[in-house]
């Protein structure tokens, strides 16, 4: 018994080893990334609408990417400024990386609905608008805030009463009418010439246009409103 006490003692005298596990490598902290973002839709909504609210979503703590010094946020393409959007969010140093954060940018403002039924092809004036107050975040993205940007315009399909109105609703009045005469101002250095010619298309303003001249020769410009085709040469 007592020889077996005595080989137990060197090994209960040996010192102990304690291995610590290894340090954790550094991460980015996400309070910097998540300020980049709500700094950045703060810029970018001081033109909308209406009260805006900006919400930045979780950038994850336990991430992989190396501690950032230099932060860019941006909008990917095709992005619109309001709604729930994804907000990317790169590193210029000391390293390159990019991550996305989810964002929610809510904004309540005014926006036109028809006020009456509208049928396809019925031009809009002031009293088939009417405002209302709401949530303009759960509109379409091009919805009308003010009736300038709707009288005058046609609407492309039948529009029920209390219906928001979008741009996509809307298409402008021709300005030439496919057989309309119409009036062809060439410009240039230093010169202008009228020429009277006859529509071979219709096409709203801005548009292009042909037209065939009393001469015969079918040139291409731009249609204007008042009946005017617009050539530019250079």
């Amino acid at each position: 018994m007592k020889s077996a006490l005595l080989r137990l003692i060197p090994a209960l005298a040996l010192p102990v080893l304690l291995i610590a596990p290894p340090p954790a490598s550094a991460r980015q902290d996400p309070a910097p990334v998540r300020a980049e973002v709500a700094r950045f839709l703060n810029i970018q909504s001081r033109s909308l609408p209406g009260e805006v609210s900006v919400q930045v979503g979780d950038f994850a703590a336990d991430n992989v990417l190396p501690p950032c010094v230099q932060l860019e946020a941006f909008l990917p393409p095709g992005s619109r400024q309001w709604g729930r959007l994804t907000v990317g969010v790169r590193c210029l140093a000391p390293s390159a990386w990019s991550a996305y954060v989810p964002a929610e940018v809510r904004v309540r403002g005014v926006y036109l609905v028809t006020a009456i039924p509208l049928m396809a092809g019925q031009i809009v004036g002031p009293d088939d608008l009417r405002r209302e107050i709401g949530e303009l975040s759960a509109q379409a993205a091009d919805v009308l805030t003010d009736p300038s940007q709707a009288v005058g315009h046609a609407a492309r399909i039948s529009l029920a009463a209390g219906k928001p109105l979008a741009a996509s609703n809307l298409r402008l009045p021709p300005a030439v009418v496919q057989g309309q005469p119409v009036k062809v101002i060439s410009r240039g250095p230093g010169f202008q010439v009228a020429n009277d010619g006859t529509a071979l298309s219709t096409a709203s303003d801005g548009q292009g246009a042909q037209v065939r001249l009393s001469t015969g020769q079918v040139v291409r410009g731009v249609a204007r409103n008042g009946g005017f085709v617009e050539i530019i040469t250079p």
